[in-house]
């Protein structure tokens, strides 16, 4: 098996880990509180990532103040992202949050662009704008389907974006796990703080199979995902990302009876089609540049 390949079956694999876990955290928006969920979910995965550290020798925490502000700017983000997009999620049908969240490659490579001084063409600022305009449809502001959740969910877009900008910062011998495990203590200070101003609901066998699903979920996703971005080239690779899309959406339909209207599911195909172009076009340019004759000299 190639490496782009078995990227690509990581990549798939990590995305349906994270649906799956979102599909569970969902379905306990009707018996527990949002913070208590993530409270409980954050115990979990702290156990579990620090467990990981241990065992592949990451607990480093002799790192230099760069990488540690940026771990901290991460670790900000993944809070945020957590708190907007589980919020949306509660809220939301599934794969109407998930039609949002794929504008995060487009948001990336313009954050990129902006903050980063990386080269942006007229080709991929016009595939970006025309993907935010696919965001608009999925939307839909002023529509009888139209939820300020909505909202949450771009602010989501955003808190993730600012989360991928610092890892792209990161040098290479920060441990990934130990970044993790970070984050995961970020995110559970989050549900102890908010869990503190919330009437706390007992929690039946279900909801805490539910919650120790999700966390095995959420942590088989993140691994698997590092995984892919380590296998194979990226180009190849990140398209399959997309994959979530598709999960949410028959999860929706199966699990929660839910189904986007005609103009998320538009909105959601452009989208995911810009994106595919944006990558193809990144793709294009690096082998471009590889082949330059300043390279074969």
């Amino acid at each position: 098996m190639s490496d782009n390949i078995r990227g690509a079956l990581l990549m798939v694999g990590g995305m349906c880990a994270f649906t799956v876990n979102d599909a569970f955290m969902k379905s306990l928006s009707g018996d527990i509180p949002l913070f208590q969920a993530v409270l409980l979910r954050g115990i979990f995965a702290i156990i579990c990532l620090t467990i990981m550290c241990r065992v592949m020798d990451q607990l480093h925490f002799n790192l230099p103040r760069r990488d540690w502000g940026l771990i901290m700017l991460r670790t900000l983000g993944e809070v945020g992202g957590t708190y907007f997009f589980l919020t949306a999620l509660f809220h939301m049908p599934i794969a109407n949050v998930s039609a949002i969240l794929q504008a995060l490659p487009l948001a990336v490579s313009l954050a990129a662009t902006l903050f980063l001084g990386e080269a942006l063409g007229w080709r991929r600022f016009a595939a970006i704008a025309i993907g935010f305009v696919g965001v608009v449809l999925i939307i839909q502001p002023g529509g009888t389907d139209f939820s300020s959740y909505s909202i949450y969910a771009l602010i989501a877009v955003a808190c993730i974006t600012l989360r991928d900008l610092a890892v792209r910062r990161m040098s290479v011998q920060v441990p990934v796990v130990f970044v993790a495990l970070i984050a995961a203590i970020g995110v559970t200070a989050l549900g102890a703080i908010g869990s503190l101003f919330i009437t706390w609901q007992p929690m039946s066998a279900t909801s805490a199979m539910q919650i120790g699903s999700a966390t095995i979920c959420l942590i088989f996703g993140y691994i698997f995902s590092v995984s892919a971005m380590r296998s194979g080239e990226i180009s190849f690779v990140a398209p399959f990302r997309y994959t979530s899309l598709l999960v949410a959406l028959i999860l929706g339909m199966a699990v929660f009876d839910e189904w986007p209207n005609v103009l998320t599911v538009l909105g959601a195909s452009i989208v995911v089609a810009t994106g595919l172009f944006t990558l193809w076009r990144e793709r294009r340019l690096r082998i471009r540049h590889n082949l330059s004759p300043d390279r074969i000299r």
